[in-house]
């Protein structure tokens, strides 16, 4: 909503998985919110600690909200939750709605649950979340990957 707590921290860890996977310079990532509540504003310190403790720095990302390019930009636009899928679904063109997705529909261990919002909550929420979009950020890759192959054969 907001993007100060789960989409930096998705960003992060999507990041930090694709690096690994030597991809980096290949994949763009990034976060958005579906409200201008903290644009401009560093993730939640709550989420920047909970990230850094899984070696993901996410101080210098900054809250933006999601803009009509970003539809055209991206091939993938996943929300955390059912309200912001619909949030999403309702702001883009007809022809993008494919592109939409839960996060969690790329999760083994977690398939199309929405990730809590853990702002209002205690460090355990930002763990959870964190342990959720981990998931989904390897699931994420092997699709893209797959998807690639698919592409090139």
């Amino acid at each position: 909503m907001g993007n100060i707590c789960r989409s930096p921290m998705a960003e992060g860890a999507f990041a930090k998985t694709v690096q690994n996977a030597g991809l980096g310079t290949q994949i763009l990532i990034d976060s958005a919110g579906t409200h201008d509540y903290h644009v401009g504003d560093a993730p939640d310190l709550r989420a920047q600690r909970t990230a850094l403790s899984h070696g993901y720095d996410i101080s210098g990302l900054r809250g933006r909200q999601v803009q009509d390019s970003d539809f055209e930009r991206f091939d993938y636009i996943l929300a955390m939750d059912k309200q912001n899928l619909n949030n999403l679904t309702r702001r883009a063109n007809a022809r993008h709605h494919h592109k939409i997705r839960l996060l969690l529909s790329f999760s083994r261990r977690f398939p199309n649950l929405d990730v809590p919002d853990p702002y209002y909550g205690s460090q355990q929420g930002f763990d959870q979340t964190l342990d959720m979009v981990e998931d989904a950020a390897q699931g994420l890759l092997k699709a893209i990957m797959e998807k690639q192959g698919a592409q090139s054969a």
